[in-house]
């Protein structure tokens, strides 16, 4: 994959406030990202800019191609008004999600809407064929683009940050964790191509998404669950995705479940709000465990197995979620995950349920919503930051540790 020849990023313009300049510039984008296509006068009164700045800014980022002309709206009392809206094509990214289970390459443009998906399934990953398989899936999206490879700006990477944990659980030797654990993904795919790579922890990068495009876009903070192959988290604060000072901010999976005894180890809430739960049930009963990540896990024979693991995973994600609120204090808790819409249902309104049961004196019970991104959410995440690091007025709005 070659490096694009001349990257759509905002570049410096003259000698004087060149950084004020780009800021308005991504201010405008960002305005019409957040709302939509408008005309210039609408621009002014959003952003707060003056008409005459406006004028020099969308000319220069329809000279860019970051920006379109669409057809005069007429009827109006005065000049037809001209909306301006983002260019899809000017700009592209590519998001990598690798799982326990999947890894999934999704090429977004510069709306954020997903141009192509390509999708890899296996029982547990094998870095010595995943990443010459990513590579050749990299090169062909480059090569699909044609002439527009050169607005490639980036590569985001999400994966777990410790890929290789829970060894015994998954039931595989040492030496396969070791190897995991063991690997930069982020340097390794950097070496598969030209483009700069981002990494993001995949809970991170799935709440990114839904930050950017999904329910935080009216909740400004909340904490993000995400059930998957095993579950994780995320945390937004006054719209900010908090990392942590280590980087594993909504680390769930570990949450303990039970108060240690001393001589026991408490359960976590991986053992009862994971999809590999799930599966075991589904092995156990002589059916297909894939079946848990799709729509077959709702309908007989599934079904009263994945009703035995909604009710276990709702009482475990109930005692997470008054966790998170006495701890945050914070508007919602947004639940995602990796299987059938139909599922993401039941299993929120069982948690609903679950949630009676707990006392709240002291608190203000936070309110529990669906997400709205489902199983691309880490990849789109990871596609999103390459966009917003180039693009948005805050180049780490995703990325600021509470160091």
């Amino acid at each position: 994959m070659n490096a694009p020849a001349t990257p759509p990023m905002l570049r410096p313009r003259g000698s004087n406030h060149v950084g004020m300049r780009q800021f308005n510039e991504r201010v405008v984008l960002q305005a019409i990202r957040l709302n939509g296509s408008m005309p210039k006068a609408d621009l002014a009164r959003l952003t707060g800019l003056t008409a005459q700045t406006i004028g020099l800014i969308t000319t220069r980022l329809e000279e860019d191609g970051l920006l379109l002309r669409h057809e005069p709206v007429r009827g109006r009392i005065g000049q037809p008004s001209v909306p301006l809206a983002l260019n899809p094509d000017g700009a592209f990214s590519v998001g990598i999600k690798i799982g326990r289970r999947s890894a999934d390459l999704l090429l977004v443009d510069f709306t954020g809407a997903v141009r192509r998906r390509e999708s890899l399934r296996y029982d547990f990953p094998d870095a010595r064929t995943l990443l010459p398989t990513i590579a050749a899936h990299l090169h062909s999206i480059h090569d699909g683009l044609g002439a527009l490879a050169q607005r490639l700006v980036g590569v985001g990477l999400a994966a777990p940050l410790n890929l290789g944990g829970w060894h015994k659980l998954l039931g595989l030797p040492q030496a396969v964790s070791d190897e995991w654990n063991a690997t930069d993904l982020r340097t390794q795919v950097q070496s598969l191509c030209d483009a700069p790579v981002s990494f993001a922890k995949d809970t991170s990068a799935a709440c990114v998404a839904e930050l950017v495009a999904g329910r935080g876009r009216d909740l400004k903070s909340f904490l993000y669950l995400f059930v998957d192959t095993f579950v994780g988290g995320g945390l937004v604060i006054n719209s900010h995705l908090h990392n942590g000072i280590h980087g594993n901010a909504g680390a769930v999976a570990s949450l303990p479940l039970q108060i240690s005894s001393g001589n026991r180890i408490p359960e976590q809430l991986i053992a009862h709000a994971s999809l590999w739960e799930l599966e075991q049930r589904l092995k156990a009963a002589g059916l297909d465990p894939s079946a848990a990540y799709d729509d077959r896990a709702m309908a007989p024979p599934f079904e009263p197995h994945t009703q035995a693991w909604v009710e276990s995973a709702a009482r475990a994600l109930a005692q997470c979620v008054v966790s998170g609120t006495a701890f945050l204090d914070i508007d919602a808790v947004v639940v995602d995950g990796s299987f059938a819409p139909a599922m993401l249902t039941r299993l929120i309104a069982a948690t609903q349920d679950a949630l009676q049961t707990y006392d709240w004196e002291g608190l203000w019970p936070a309110t529990l919503v669906a997400g709205s991104i489902g199983s691309d959410a880490r990849a789109l995440g990871g596609a999103l930051l390459p966009l917003h690091a180039n693009f948005a007025p805050d180049r780490d709005v995703f990325l600021k540790a509470g160091a």
